[in-house]
């Protein structure tokens, strides 16, 4: 009889920490290998569902994706607990595989869609005997999105772009301004309140403190006489944080305000707060 494979997408309902499982050496060199073999089809990909797939970048094999076989817990809420903010999360069980190669043969035959998936980037894979369990997942932060110094040399860019053409901001329109220089004071008071909302799991631009933009900047050192913030949540990368300020009519005019002169920006991630990743943009005047 042929070997079933089921597939079970969770939603999440509760907060539950993962219980890793204790594998053998054999068992977890079957799920390296069964991660080896997956990224070598997303690397030359056949035919799938009738179309051809491009080439793929290979999947991280990540520990905390490794989610026990048989789990049906809330799956966002417990990769979460576990160190992992998801944006999409997929999972997988394969029953009456004996070794990876019969495992992949299970998931190309029924799931080869969900391996081709450009949404995911990170894998977990877990096995008690002849089952398996598949996490693919998105993390909110994207791993391309480089460090919070890399991160805001690519906001200074983008925001100098969109400020050297017209634009509406809403109904407003704005002139195309001249662009933002780099302030060291402002990017520090930037990162300063991102990673003070990440790790104390908020979205506000007054402090629990009761400082506001100003009172950061001049903390920062910063003594010029006008100040402006932008914040974002959830974005996993600069573009995407971007985005949604000029989407935004308000953020859009800080953004366009030719009284500004100088800007900072930065990022913070951690993966137990509820949006995952906090994006902060000052802009000044001195």
């Amino acid at each position: 009889m042929r070997p079933t494979v089921r597939r079970c997408r969770f939603i999440s309902l509760c907060l539950m920490p993962l219980l890793p499982l204790l594998a053998s050496p054999a068992h977890a060199s079957g799920e390296r290998q069964l991660v080896e073999v997956i990224n070598d089809y997303r690397a030359d990909p056949d035919r799938c569902a009738g179309r051809t797939g491009k080439p793929l970048r290979p999947l991280s094999l990540k520990s905390n994706l490794a989610l026990p076989v048989g789990y049906g817990g809330g799956l966002r809420n417990a990769l979460k607990a576990n160190g992992y903010q998801a944006v999409t999360v997929r999972s997988i069980r394969v029953v009456g595989a004996q070794d990876a190669e019969e495992a992949f043969d299970l998931l190309e035959s029924d799931y080869c869609g969900a391996l081709l998936d450009t949404q995911f980037a990170d894998i977990g894979v877990t096995r008690t005997r002849s089952e398996w369990q598949i996490v693919l997942a998105q993390p909110v932060l994207d791993g391309r999105a480089g460090d919070s110094r890399a991160a805001g040399k690519t906001l200074l860019a983008q925001v100098n772009a969109a400020r050297a053409k017209p634009r509406m901001c809403g109904r407003q329109r704005f002139a195309a301004a001249r662009p933002l220089t780099w302030n060291a004071a402002l990017g520090a008071a930037a990162q300063g309140h991102s990673k003070a909302m990440a790790y104390g799991n908020y979205f506000a631009h007054r402090d629990p403190d009761g400082d506001m933009p100003l009172d950061r900047a001049r903390a920062a050192g910063y003594r010029g006489r006008q100040i402006g913030e932008n914040i974002a949540a959830g974005q996993g990368s600069p573009n995407k944080a971007m985005a949604s300020w000029l989407a935004s009519p308000g953020h859009c005019a800080n953004l366009m305000n030719p009284m500004f002169t100088q800007v900072g920006a930065a990022y913070a991630a951690d993966s137990r707060s509820d949006k995952g990743v906090y994006w902060t943009m000052l802009f000044g005047a001195p």
